[in-house]
């Protein structure tokens, strides 16, 4: 599911929550104290709105929990408040700078390290608050997180950042490649316009106008959707919104992250890990992965995702999970059954979950794929060859279009892509960990957006999703700086931001890469002229884009062969 699908279910299922506490206004009158639209004062001067739960019956201080959010959906955003208040804390529901005061204020990303730290502040100096305060959420939520602790508030003692989202990392790109949806994200969440036009995206095909066009097409001008394309590098103005080195070195709270295999924020949900527990050794963080969407990672699981029935043991409610680990740190409580070690994750196929102290232990293989014809072969290439493929951004009779409604299908769609396929396994072994390799080509042009997907071809013949990378070549060295490709000189592009899998390949199953390029309605086309990717518009497409893929070109599975847990 994409990260847009399960904003409007998350808001669906808010909707419900509504009804059914509004049904029942008398009984949570009497239960509970609920303060809508406080205040809370800030040093920029801009107070920001909040709303405090808590029950009468409660007559000594509590610890406070906070949800903090973007996005203002109506009376529903009481739930998250009234949740806290029935685990006895008090429940806060605070929202960005702007949201539900003067949008002239608004600035998603940029003002929650200092804002959450006079919150927590003012939380903390309550009467009905005993000093200590918690976070936890996900998606915008799960990276408010990561900015408060930057430089902590005391009285913090512990945060829970769910399918956590980094700017400019992998929302509203990824890979350095803008996501569908950063458009209507603001339009739609934030500003509260008319919903976009549903041809939209087919217009900006078709016309093969600027893609920084969009906001105007659409007849809205966006200056969140102008400021996000004016950085297309992960430079200081993203890197600044998250923790430096020095700062993941001094977070010494504990954490616990939850992220799906089908996440659209995983990337930066483990990237936080990795970095946290690289910069602090001693780090008290805890993660825990499976196969769950965006919605699932952060709230319930469902059991049927995306035509794969999910494995009983898999179905962990993420929300309890939470509030359990709160109960933990928060009131001394035992520590969640499921975190038997710093890294836990759920091996599809397996019913099975594992743990391990951290990543590094996570695999004991390495297997190495050449994409050697239309080969996945395990042996080097001992005569050099290549294969061509030939992109005509001018033709927009036909797209390189990568959609994936199922997990598991019938028939593989290979929409103009080279597909390489692996010899059968002949034993039972787990993919588990983080595909990489490097792709060897030679082009005519200076850039372009490279898609490669994973699978496994199983023997009853159907598809197994595993995983997709998706990156702008230019930033494939470094994705804090662009790099344009020469035109008709071998270059070698490395991958190694992509999303962590774990599933038992059966004997008989084969893996299978689909290899593409971006030519579609739903994202950025990047038509290789060297020109700011965004300002290009069809003229600059020239003649169709060639590449060779040289057949030492190769990925990199990591695989667990011994299948006790």
């Amino acid at each position: 599911m994409s990260k847009l699908a399960a904003s409007k279910l998350f808001f669906l299922i808010l909707t419900s929550f509504t009804m059914a506490f509004g049904q029942d206004t008398v009984t949570a009158k009497q239960v509970y104290l609920m303060e809508d639209s406080v205040l809370i004062p800030t040093r920029s001067g801009i107070p920001l709105s909040a709303i405090i739960v808590r029950k009468k019956a409660d007559k000594t201080p509590l610890p406070a929990l906070l949800f903090y959010t973007t996005y203002y959906q109506g009376a529903g955003d009481a739930i998250f408040g009234k949740r806290s208040a029935d685990r006895e804390y008090v429940g806060i529901v605070a929202y960005a700078r702007g949201i539900r005061t003067n949008l002239q204020y608004y600035q998603p990303f940029e003002n929650e390290g200092t804002d959450i730290y006079d919150i927590i502040d003012w939380i903390s100096r309550q009467p009905w608050c005993n000093g200590a305060v918690g976070m936890f959420g996900g998606s915008y939520t799960g990276f408010s997180q990561w900015a408060a602790v930057k430089k902590p508030h005391p009285a913090l003692k512990t945060i829970v950042p769910q399918v956590a989202v980094m700017p400019g990392f992998d929302f509203p790109m990824e890979n350095n490649v803008p996501l569908s949806h950063i458009l209507s994200w603001s339009n739609d969440n934030i500003y509260k316009n008319k919903p976009l036009p549903r041809g939209l995206p087919f217009d900006y095909f078709n016309t093969g106008i600027a893609y920084n066009k969009l906001d105007s097409m659409a007849g809205v001008e966006n200056p969140i959707f102008q400021k996000w394309l004016a950085h297309p590098a992960y430079d200081s103005y993203w890197q600044s919104k998250v923790p430096t080195s020095d700062e993941y070195a001094l977070i010494n709270l504990p954490i616990l992250s939850t992220t799906g295999y089908y996440d659209g924020s995983q990337l930066s949900a483990l990237q936080y890990f990795k970095w946290h527990t690289r910069y602090n050794k001693n780090a008290d963080h805890y993660f825990v992965i499976g196969p769950y969407d965006h919605w699932g990672g952060q709230r319930n699981p469902t059991k049927n995702l995306m035509g794969y029935e999910i494995d009983s043991v898999a179905s962990v409610n993420m929300m309890n999970l939470a509030y359990d680990w709160l109960d933990y740190v928060l009131k001394g409580k035992p520590k969640p059954a499921l975190l038997k070690g710093k890294f836990n994750y759920q091996v599809m196929g397996a019913n099975e979950w594992r743990h391990a102290s951290s990543l590094d232990q996570i695999s004991s293989d390495t297997l190495t794929f050449y994409l050697n014809n239309t080969k996945l072969d395990t042996r080097k290439p001992r005569k050099k060859n290549y294969q061509l493929q030939v992109v005509d951004f001018k033709d927009r009779e036909h797209q390189n279009n990568y959609f994936t409604p199922s997990i598991v299908f019938d028939s593989l769609d290979v929409s103009n892509g080279l597909v390489f396929t692996s010899a059968p396994f002949q034993q039972e072994l787990i993919l588990s960990g983080s595909f990489t390799g490097s792709l060897l080509a030679t082009i005519n042009k200076k850039d372009m957006d490279v898609s490669m997907a994973l699978y496994e071809w199983r023997a009853d013949g159907s598809y197994f999703f595993l995983t997709r990378y998706v990156g702008r070549a230019s930033f494939s060295r470094d994705n804090t700086r662009r790099q344009l490709l020469e035109p008709y000189r071998q270059e070698t592009i490395n991958f190694d931001r992509t999303r962590f899998v774990s599933k038992k390949i059966n004997a008989g199953s084969r893996l299978v890469v689909l290899l593409n390029i971006n030519k579609h309605p739903f994202e950025m086309i990047n038509y290789g002229s060297g020109k700011p990717c965004a300002e290009e518009t069809i003229h600059d497409a020239g003649e169709p884009l060639q590449i060779k893929w040289h057949n030492k070109s190769f990925i990199k599975i990591p695989v667990l062969r011994n299948s006790n847990p």
